[in-house]
């Protein structure tokens, strides 16, 4: 198989490439709802003044909130939709996270999602596409970087 994308450019064409910046706010609310939803208990998790007595700027954010805040910036398919690749033909084959500092109520959150490499496997039957995520808060401290490998079945 080629190394054409569906939109017309090479795949090698799209790596480093970076998409629009976005930028949410983290409501304690949402935080908290979150953090029931995945039975955390702990109260830093819940509860302002437990946060706080605890070092924390206001209520924490677990650690797989970060993804939730590019999900609400619409972060989800840019990759896809900018190589014209259909939703249907792709699975998420991984996630992972690296966190440099705490995510609290409060909180303006901003990134900018990147590809960092794009590779194929069986022939180019299958490609995999590495996207990078790093955020950063209000006072431009990087808090965390998200990475995903999206994999696509062509053919």
């Amino acid at each position: 198989m080629d190394n054409v994308a569906p939109s017309g450019l090479t795949f090698d064409e799209y790596v480093g490439k970076a998409y629009e910046p976005f930028s949410g706010k983290v409501e304690k609310d949402r935080l908290v709802a979150f953090s029931k939803a995945i039975g955390q208990s702990d109260p830093v998790y819940l509860d302002s003044q437990a946060a706080k007595a605890a070092g924390y700027r206001d209520v924490l954010a677990p650690p797989t909130f970060s993804f939730t805040i590019t999900l609400d910036a619409g972060q989800s398919f840019n990759v896809l939709d900018d190589m014209g690749i259909e939703h249907a033909s792709s699975v998420h084959g991984a996630q992972w996270f690296t966190y440099d500092a705490p995510i609290c109520a409060g909180d303006t959150i901003s990134g900018q999602q990147s590809i960092k490499e794009i590779f194929t496997k069986k022939g180019g039957a299958l490609v995999f596409i590495m996207i990078e995520t790093p955020l950063k808060n209000q006072n431009g401290e990087p808090v965390a970087t998200l990475g995903s490998t999206i994999v696509v079945r062509r053919g």
